[in-house]
């Protein structure tokens, strides 16, 4: 993140079609950028998906907080300002931090699951119960904590991650999964956050800590 501007972040919130009954993408949304806020970000954030996508110039940092257009009802494809203003912000380099449910949106934009690198698979991708849930996180990127929460698990990778924060896994004890990771793809720098089912997550410091470590990686052009 430049020292000498402020960057800008868009945060493009689940409604419509990328709306669903279990996450209120709303406060989720309100409540990240109010974090990036606090951390020198100049934040937007947008009720309308496809819109945000579509108005991406001179933004530095793509936050999505939305769900699984498929889900229900009828599939609509998105407008192509929509599909092409992502695939032309990924070519420049925007940073992208996808929370939670993110890894089941944008399935219309042919870009969206390369660059984030894993995608929800229906009938096979789950989560326990929401509760209490330790992460543990690599060296380097800040210390373990609690959080009230989802444990995304059996999601489908797409190419190669780098893990930057771990859940317990599933209640048969399979093992730890990727609470957090990030990755290159092409020019743009992705922070993938499956934390953050509701409001609630956020208010664990560990977790906006993290979220704040993320959104910094994607756009610190210098950073490892």
């Amino acid at each position: 993140m430049s020292t000498q501007t402020t960057p800008r972040a868009l945060v493009a919130v689940g409604a419509g079609r990328y709306a669903d009954p279990w996450h209120p993408f709303a406060r989720t949304g309100a409540a990240v950028g109010d974090i990036l806020r606090a951390d020198g970000f100049d934040v937007a954030v947008v009720p309308d998906v496809d819109r945000a996508l579509a108005a991406l110039d001179g933004v530095d940092l793509l936050v999505i907080a939305a769900g699984d257009p498929w889900g229900e009802g009828e599939r609509i494809a998105p407008p192509a300002a929509s599909t092409d203003g992502l695939a032309a912000a990924l070519d420049r380099g925007i940073g992208v931090l996808a929370l939670h449910s993110a890894v089941a949106s944008l399935r219309d934009h042919p870009e969206w699951a390369p660059a984030v690198g894993a995608i929800w698979l229906p009938g096979t991708s789950f989560h326990p119960a929401a509760g209490i849930t330790a992460i543990r996180m690599e060296p380097g990127w800040g210390d373990d904590f609690d959080v009230q929460d989802e444990r995304y698990c059996r999601l489908q990778p797409i190419g190669r991650s780098t893990p930057v924060a771990w859940h317990e896994g599933d209640e048969a004890g399979t093992g730890p999964e990727p609470a957090a990771w990030v990755r290159t793809h092409g020019a743009a720098r992705i922070a993938v956050d499956v934390l953050g089912h509701d409001e609630r997550s956020y208010e664990s410091e560990g977790h906006r800590a993290l979220v704040r470590r993320l959104a910094r990686w994607t756009v610190e052009r210098g950073a490892s």
